[in-house]
């Protein structure tokens, strides 16, 4: 019964659910349409502050960029590789499959969202070995250990408040940064992560549907399975010349890249020892990027798999500068503060859990 319903909806939101950028066109219009008919603001300042806003989130942008990508790289790493090899090993049962995936991923999105990844490896690493698992199922096993970053060190709305500096500061929106010690350290947030990793996976796991013929991954794979692809060590081997460069030497020198990252371990060890627990967008970014330097030993690894890591980025290349336009139709057409307003008369200690 909930494998058919599970379908019903499937097939709605595929007929039904357009492209993430069709909302941010719609919900540009829609702003703009109401500062002209609830405040009377002039179409030429709904333009002007559109315009005004489209650039105040570069920054902020640019930090999600990184933080995906770096995290994306270590979760390329040999290194990531080998365990989940050795954890694949362990599992031998569909439900199993779906316990761990959903635990695991868990676990990695609260370090970071695009640690995911490594879940995602791992669940088509079982779904390859264990025959019977659904893969349609394992991949909203995938989806939904996601759900965890947002109460984890990646969590890009407590990191941002963290930040020094941040659009938030200088648009006076707030008069100083928030501390992670009261948002992702609160009590609510650690109550609402063992919740999570605690009854999410086991949720998954009883709303695991029967076995369907066809569902597993061999069988959607077809007589013919997938070639493997190349490995980013194999690829830089692949790369060098076939005679000895001095581009070759400099490109996988090991020495050179782990220089670079013992002066970022340094920094690390140093940033932590003298804040404490004091995490934000740029220290995250920075952790990550050492620590894919580490992982990957050489500058050509390195780069390969950042090349690959970036793969998904466009979404946030070209969507987030039209919610800052958004922003900025609220912002400076005083659409925000109005709306703001409007909230507050109806607002009371009785409604605010709501």
């Amino acid at each position: 019964m909930l494998s058919k319903l599970g379908e019903k909806f499937t097939d709605f939101f595929k007929r039904n659910m357009p492209d993430a950028f069709v909302f941010a066109l719609v919900l540009t219009l829609f702003t703009g349409l109401l500062a002209f008919f609830w405040l009377g603001t002039a179409p030429l300042k709904i333009v002007r502050s559109w315009y005004d806003g489209f650039w105040t989130l570069l920054e902020f942008g640019m930090q999600m960029v990184l933080l995906i990508i770096t995290g994306y790289s270590i979760a390329l790493s040999g290194a990531v590789e080998k365990g989940i090899d050795k954890l694949a090993r362990l599992i031998k049962r569909p439900r199993q499959v779906y316990y761990f995936v959903v635990l695991i991923g868990s676990l990695l999105s609260m370090v970071s969202w695009g640690w995911v990844v490594i879940a995602g490896v791992l669940a088509r690493e079982l779904a390859l070995r264990i025959r019977g698992v659904n893969y349609n199922y394992l991949i909203a096993c995938t989806y939904f250990s996601s759900i965890s970053w947002v109460t984890g060190m990646s969590s890009s709305i407590p990191l941002l408040l963290n930040t020094d500096q941040n659009f938030m500061v200088q648009n006076g929106l707030l008069t100083a940064t928030i501390p992670t010690s009261v948002t992702l350290g609160s009590l609510l947030n650690v109550c609402m992560m063992a919740v999570m990793l605690l009854l999410g996976p086991l949720l998954m796991y009883w709303l695991a549907p029967q076995v369907n013929e066809g569902k597993d991954l061999i069988g959607l794979m077809g007589p013919e399975s997938e070639q493997s692809p190349m490995g980013i060590r194999e690829e830089a081997e692949s790369l060098k010349h076939p005679y000895k460069t001095l581009s070759d030497r400099l490109n996988n020198s090991v020495v050179l890249q782990y220089a670079v990252a013992v002066m970022g371990l340094v920094y690390i060890i140093y940033h932590f020892g003298t804040k404490g627990l004091d995490l934000n967008l740029n220290i995250m970014i920075f952790v990550f990027i050492m620590l894919g330097l580490l992982l990957h030993k050489t500058p050509m690894r390195y780069g390969i798999s950042m090349k690959r890591a970036s793969s998904n980025i466009s979404a946030i290349l070209f969507q987030f500068p039209f919610y800052a336009g958004i922003m900025g139709i609220m912002t400076f057409t005083g659409l925000g503060a109005a709306l703001g307003k409007q909230i507050a008369l109806v607002a009371t200690p009785d409604s605010y859990p709501f």
